[in-house]
């Protein structure tokens, strides 16, 4: 299988703590943060990885170079910021195989086991699965509204403190059909959140959420990042 990692972002609110870095090369227990992404999903099955990079792309690219342990690693390069769903768009064009492919935040950690995942995925014959996460304070995060089949019925991508909620956990198995008819426009940055999956959504494409217990963490911020060595621990 391949996975489409986005880690072009600017990584704004972490400037604080790592200056000098792109988002997912920020270091975690004496590692950049990606390399926990590619070793948990090459381990989960994943074949080949397209690494979506713009800010400081040079330093993702001279440290993975075009294999990591043995997996093939490619790049799909944002010449400008394009936002999440810009840089998904045009790292699609990068994708070889056919089949479910995964997309993943490049500053997202969720410990998801991509076997029951898929299985999900293949019995609602879904264009795109979401794994969701439950939080209890959710004061970050948007939700994600689900039916009891598991189908996607809401997108609420404002932040609000409530006792418990499912969110994005930036984790997704897509099938290709589910982009069809997008392209990204020059100059004009697309978030996957915003714009993406409420147009798709929109549209009736076949979306639904899979709930998910694993260990989760979110680097971009800079107290989760300060978290994320305790959570990371032995992965």
């Amino acid at each position: 299988m391949e996975a489409i990692i986005l880690a072009g972002g600017l990584g704004s609110r972490l400037r604080a703590v790592v200056p000098d870095l792109p988002k997912p090369m920020a270091p975690i227990n004496g590692r950049p943060f990606l390399e926990y992404l590619l070793d948990y999903w090459a381990g989960q099955g994943v074949s080949r990885f397209v690494l979506s990079v713009g800010y400081k792309r040079d330093i993702i690219e001279e440290h993975f170079a075009a294999r990591y342990k043995g997996t093939e690693v490619d790049y799909a390069v944002e010449d400008q910021p394009l936002g999440t769903g810009g840089g998904l768009l045009l790292a699609l064009k990068h994708l070889r195989r056919t089949g479910p492919f995964l997309i993943m935040n490049g500053d997202t950690f969720f410990e998801v086991d991509l076997a029951p995942m898929r299985r999900y995925h293949q019995e609602r014959r879904a264009e795109l699965t979401i794994a969701l996460r439950e939080v209890e304070a959710n004061s970050r995060y948007g939700s994600v509204g689900i039916d009891k089949e598991g189908k996607i019925t809401t997108f609420d991508n404002r932040a609000r403190s409530e006792d418990q909620a499912l969110i994005n956990g930036g984790v997704y198995l897509a099938e290709k059909s589910a982009f069809a008819g997008m392209a990204s426009e020059s100059d004009v940055p697309v978030s996957i959140e915003d714009q993406l999956y409420p147009r798709m959504l929109a549209e009736g494409r076949r979306m639904y959420g899979f709930p998910f217990s694993g260990r989760f963490i979110d680097i971009g911020i800079p107290e989760d990042y300060r978290r994320a060595a305790s959570v990371l621990q032995g992965v």
